[in-house]
């Protein structure tokens, strides 16, 4: 009788340096997600259109979520594959920077961007005190603290969707000392 040996690679994988990337790749994929779905929910009380790049962020946030559950799945399981890592992290790869182009257009494109706006309207106008001038202004003022906000995190993301392709590539390698 034959006996059938199954081998099973094990890959070793940095345990800090994976936790530090998926704290901030959760926190970046919850903003991106939560700061487009306000701008979405401002656009609609405006009764205004909504621009197809706040669903977008809303989507490849909601995909990085998914990924992450994903990848913690298959931590438990003691499955985590570098080939898995390295062509799911080089879509949404592709996908932040898209969406990171897209808003850095909109927040410092040609004049009458978004930020040309805010420090015209905003910036430059401080109101205080009681009274719906504060209060409008309060909001304006979020809304550009959002917008860099959302930039900021689009870019840690597309960041770290890179620094994930290094990592499992060198855990494929076995190159970590």
């Amino acid at each position: 009788m034959a006996e059938t040996i199954v081998v099973r690679k094990r890959y070793r994988w940095p345990e800090v340096q994976l936790n530090i990337w998926v704290i901030l790749f959760l926190a970046s994929s919850a903003v991106i997600t939560g700061i487009f779905g306000y701008f979405i929910t401002v656009q609609q009380q405006l009764q205004d259109g909504i621009p197809w790049y706040f669903p977008y962020n809303i989507t490849i946030g909601s995909l990085g979520l998914l990924f992450l559950l994903l990848m913690i799945y298959l931590m438990s399981q003691r499955a985590l594959l570098p080939g898995i890592m390295v062509i799911g992290s080089f879509i949404l790869f592709v996908l932040w920077l898209t969406g990171l182009i897209k808003t850095s257009i909109v927040l410092w494109g040609p004049q009458g961007s978004v930020n040309d706006n805010c420090v015209r309207y905003v910036s430059g106008q401080v109101f205080s005190g009681q009274s719906v001038n504060t209060l409008a202004w309060l909001e304006q003022n979020n809304i550009c603290q959002c917008w860099k906000a959302g930039f900021s995190f689009l870019l840690i993301g597309t960041v770290l969707l890179l620094w994930m392709m290094v990592m499992a590539w060198q855990v494929q390698r076995d190159d970590f000392d």
